[in-house]
Formats: structure tokens, C-alpha cells, sequence
């Protein structure tokens, strides 16, 4: 069952480094649901490890961050299922 996801979470309008607000963390709750990892709205080390290797797939910046760049290339996954 999927979750739906409100504007204001996804995507990210904005690179998040550290979830401090709770639209920041609504973003990080979103891609982790989406990477089916753990849902914790932190950016822990899992997140940053899935990230890096999206980052790293799509052949952009390798930061570990979330950003509205690797939030695209996500969405792109889940539309073919990946």
C-alpha cells in the first residue's frame, strides 16, 4: 500500500544536509519510504549510504544529502519500479 505524499514533503525544494524542521524531515520521512528503509526523518547513515548510491547511479554529486536533484532521479526509479 502506498503512502501518499503531500506537496509540501516531496519533493524537496531545497538541498536538506540535517532535518531540522518538520518540512524537512516530512522529506526525508518521504524518501526513506520510497528506498523502503526505516522511517525516522533523520538523515542517519543508511539514508546517506541509499543517497550516495542514487547520486552515484545517476552519475551526480555524491553527497549523501537530500536535494530536489536526486529527489528527480527517485521518482524516475519508482516510475519504472526499480
Amino acid at each position: 500500500m502506498q503512502q501518499s505524499l503531500s506537496a509540501e514533503q516531496w519533493p524537496p525544494t531545497r538541498r536538506i544536509i540535517v532535518a531540522t524542521s518538520e518540512a524537512e524531515k516530512g522529506s526525508v520521512r518521504a524518501a526513506q519510504r520510497l528506498l523502503g528503509l526505516s522511517v525516522t526523518g533523520e538523515l542517519d547513515t543508511a539514508t546517506k549510504g541509499h543517497l550516495r548510491g542514487i547520486q552515484r547511479l545517476a552519475r551526480i554529486q555524491q553527497t549523501g544529502c537530500l536535494d530536489p536533484e536526486t529527489a528527480a532521479v527517485i521518482d524516475k526509479l519508482r516510475m519504472y519500479d526499480a
